[in-house]
């Protein structure tokens, strides 16, 4: 795949990444809950069935990702985006068309497959093309998924208006042509950094490789990404449950909901760019204080105004906090080692996503209610606190630096 030395136009670079990122999040993972009723009416799919497609998608995300790390490293982040959002596109044919549980099982699969060759390079390559500001592009690219609910949330139920019963494969056929869209936008107008095609990096030694996966501000970053994970994906599937359960009405919930998700717009880019001026380690701590800050609300007290400033907060942080700790993840290493890096961070937080909902929904069946779970929660969003203390003190200089370079020398200015 090309690599090019003359550094692209921003804009339409990061456009190319955010619209990424509404594809194969927003489309391929969490559009998914708002088809579904129609889809296992349609299908004669069982709750359990229903289950088992979204762990199937998780689950092939997690073993896939850091495959789609080493892809981007060995033949350039271009060429695997592309790989995996035209994966992407063919799974939502299929699902559109799909008639049997074992052929959309498939499908799903699929999705999760072509997310992790598409995400974590994207990540990788907007990283690379801008050091200076990787924590603005990066937060606009976490935008996209907030994008991406928000467009689904509009987009479904009116193709399932307009076209009844057929609506759910309406919806994945749009999703189809929405990912073909931005994969010739990609093939169009994105570049491959220099050296994230560097081959070396493709074809390092296992010994070397190993270099990173056991580096101790490698694995901080990826501890902290995992337990950011576990904890968004609990508050994203219980929290509204916990609301209803406490005597509210879906309706207000989903008001609620509806306003975190058009925060998060705004937050990742946001919180990017302040981290860029204020310190990556000092916006990461501010931003995982507020979050958990957020969750204690709804256990102090379950009242409406309480579960209110719950998602109000959530929805001016959690972005935020997506949007430093992928960036910190880039910080760590050289530019050409940046694919392997962030995409062994991502297999943390893909890990943690997988646990969190079997963990929470366990605890919730055993103690007859919320707050246990809620409450583990919070303790574990408290660690990932003190872990962002350690990369408030994290040295300027990368922890794997060029072979051939002195660290110091190469690494672009950066902010702890």
């Amino acid at each position: 795949m090309h690599q090019n030395t003359h550094r692209p136009n921003m804009i339409i670079t990061v456009l190319c990444g955010t619209l990424t990122s509404l594809v194969v999040i927003g489309f391929a993972r969490l559009a998914y809950g708002i088809i579904l009723p129609s889809m296992r009416t349609d299908l004669g799919l069982s709750y359990q069935q229903a289950g088992i497609l979204s762990t199937v998608t998780a689950l092939c995300y997690v073993c896939f990702v850091l495959a789609g790390g080493l892809a981007a490293a060995r033949w350039g982040a271009k060429a695997s985006i592309m790989f995996g959002m035209l994966t992407v596109t063919v799974g939502f044919v299929g699902l559109a068309f799909a008639t049997n549980f074992w052929l959309v099982m498939a499908l799903m699969g699929l999705l999760g497959f072509g997310t992790a060759f598409a995400f974590a390079p994207m990540v990788a390559l907007l990283a690379t093309w801008f050091p200076d500001k990787r924590g603005l592009v990066i937060g606009c690219m976490t935008s996209g998924v907030g994008m991406g609910v928000l467009v689904s949330g509009v987009l479904v139920p009116f193709l399932f208006t307009t076209f009844g019963e057929q609506g759910w494969r309406v919806s994945w056929g749009a999703f189809a042509g929405a990912a073909l869209f931005v994969s010739i936008m990609i093939g169009l107008f994105v570049s491959n950094p220099p050296k994230a095609t560097t081959s070396t990096a493709g074809q390092l030694p296992s010994d070397q490789k190993w270099l990173i996966y056991r580096n101790p501000r490698v694995l901080i970053v990826a501890t902290t990404y995992g337990i950011i994970g576990l904890s968004y994906i609990v508050q994203t599937v219980f929290m509204v449950s916990f609301m209803v359960e406490s005597g509210h009405s879906e309706a207000i919930a989903g008001r609620y909901m509806a306003m975190m998700g058009l925060m998060s717009i705004a937050a990742g880019p946001l919180w990017g760019w302040v981290s860029d001026f204020w310190g990556r380690g000092n916006a990461l701590t501010m931003c995982i204080f507020l979050v958990i800050v957020a969750m204690v609300l709804p256990l102090v007290e379950q009242s409406l105004p309480y579960f209110f400033v719950h998602f109000l907060i959530m929805g001016a942080s959690v972005n935020g906090l997506f949007a430093m700790i992928q960036t910190s993840a880039t910080d760590q290493v050289a530019p050409r080692y940046i694919p392997i890096a962030f995409s062994f961070a991502t297999l943390f937080f893909a890990f943690g996503q997988f646990l969190g909902p079997a963990i929470a929904g366990w605890l919730i069946e055993t103690t007859g209610g919320f707050t246990v779970a809620f409450s583990l929660t919070v303790l574990a969003l408290s660690v990932g606190f003190c872990l962002t203390l350690l990369i408030r003190r994290f040295p300027r200089e990368w922890a794997v630096g060029e072979p051939d370079a002195v660290p110091s020398a190469e690494n672009p200015e950066r902010a702890h």
